[in-house]
């Protein structure tokens, strides 16, 4: 609300600026409370509660916990959009570029928290079926708004592609940072930090094309 009326030029109110304060701490228990208790089993009152609020102040805001975990999956997409425009931005060369935006997905994998909250929703989704379709094009709404083709233009022109070529390799991306990451936790003397990041590096290289760097394992 607050960043939609500074772009409109019209400074927010008090008001306006109370309301956000409100809905950004609940936001920051959600991802507490949903960490510590999972998703499905998570209470509404106990999200309210550690913001310091009651459960009006939660419906004030969300009409129920699902769309809560979408308004934080927004605001953690945004994070993570913003996060790299900078990395590529300060970046000298469109090869640097490559190699930060590669190790950012890789830096990705030591986040276990959110890793479980993805998976957990997803799960919840399935379980779900009637909620499944409206939250899945919820979530890809998110991605949508989201102009990853402005990114592009920092990267190399042999690793740019189409809008469908794009989205599939941010599939493919994402299925293996969240498998590798899951994996990890799973049994960690199977798959150790050091092997997992060689893997995902591999993966990346690979997806984007830079074979010399496949072939290296890099």
């Amino acid at each position: 609300m607050v960043r939609s009326v500074i772009l409109s030029g019209v400074p927010p109110n008090k008001h306006q600026l109370r309301t956000e304060a409100t809905r950004q701490k609940l936001l920051k228990s959600a991802r507490r409370i949903f960490a510590r208790d999972g998703f499905e089993a998570a209470r509404i009152e106990d999200v309210a509660a550690d913001a310091g609020h009651t459960r009006g102040a939660f419906y004030a805001h969300f009409q129920t916990k699902e769309e809560l975990f979408l308004a934080l999956l927004e605001q953690q997409a945004n994070i993570h959009f913003e996060r790299i425009r900078q990395l590529l931005e300060s970046a000298r060369s469109p090869e640097e570029r490559l190699r930060r935006l590669r190790e950012y997905y890789v830096a990705c994998l030591r986040d276990r928290e959110w890793t479980m909250l993805i998976l957990e929703f997803k799960l919840f989704a399935l379980r779900h079926g009637r909620l499944r379709a409206k939250l899945a094009e919820a979530h890809r709404r998110i991605r949508n708004s989201l102009l990853f083709e402005q990114l592009e233009q920092y990267l190399p022109d042999n690793v740019q592609c189409k809008a469908r070529g794009r989205e599939l390799r941010h599939v493919a991306l994402e299925a293996m940072l969240n498998g590798l990451a899951l994996e990890r936790m799973y049994d960690p003397k199977r798959l150790s930090e050091r092997d997992a990041n060689r893997i995902l590096r591999l993966v990346f290289n690979t997806l984007v094309g830079t074979e010399e760097g496949a072939r290296a394992g890099l």
